[in-house]
């Protein structure tokens, strides 16, 4: 069986699991992330729970099979039995790297007590970050190990082009593709990231550990 880092990599070469209206069931990477990616006409649900529950659960709601495991009612039945928490569904975009430098100047962060990188760290590993001009690049190592993106930019100089110049810096920074998760309501992050050549290619739902401390330097993936 592939392992969801396996599915994900495959995904950020183009190559996705049969539209068959499916779900497959895969362990979690590491104690820290469980959830669910889903992608056109099939789903994965990462979890270490028995995968007889899941399409049980999943088997016993009421609609469409397609969206099943996006479903509130299974979302919650997910959290209730592995009493974890969830903050959002997110569109899950990857952007390949590309050669050269970033196209503006970034300085890197060295302080570990700094806000972003605290965040960052209760969420993924081997985080580095990076500050422009009344911007902020954070760059780690999430589900499954895959890298990820994720920006801020100042409130002041939204509109012109810095969240756009910031993502695309970051694939230039990357040796490897380059994931980010944008909740679908923010079309304004969805833009910048699909204009800095990022792909839309499912969404995501993370379920997270109440101890957000433990890490994934354990990884199966």
């Amino acid at each position: 069986m592939d392992t969801l880092r396996d599915i994900l990599d495959a995904a950020a070469r183009g190559v996705f699991p049969p539209a068959d209206g499916r779900t497959t069931v895969v362990p979690q990477a590491c104690a820290r992330d469980a959830g669910v990616v889903a992608f056109t006409a099939h789903s994965v649900v990462f979890t270490d729970e028995d995968p007889r529950w899941v399409y049980d659960t999943l088997d016993a709601l009421d609609c469409d099979a397609l969206a099943a495991t996006m479903n509130p009612v299974f979302l919650a039945a997910f959290m209730e039995r592995t009493g974890r928490t969830s903050e959002t569904i997110d569109a899950m975009l990857v952007g390949s790297p590309l050669p050269g430098g970033p196209p503006l100047a970034l300085k890197e962060i060295t302080d570990a007590g700094h806000p972003r990188i605290r965040y960052a760290r209760g969420r993924r590993d081997d985080v580095r970050a990076w500050t422009a001009e009344r911007g902020v690049l954070v760059m780690g190592r999430g589900i499954a190990g895959r890298l990820e993106v994720s920006v801020e930019v100042d409130e002041g100089v939204r509109h012109r082009g810095l969240g756009r110049l910031l993502v695309t810096a970051a694939r230039h920074l990357a040796p490897e593709p380059l994931w980010a998760q944008v909740a679908p309501g923010n079309a304004r992050s969805m833009r910048a990231f699909q204009a800095a050549g990022y792909r839309p290619v499912g969404a995501e739902v993370l379920l997270s550990a109440t101890a957000r401390s433990t890490g994934c330097s354990g990884s199966r993936s």
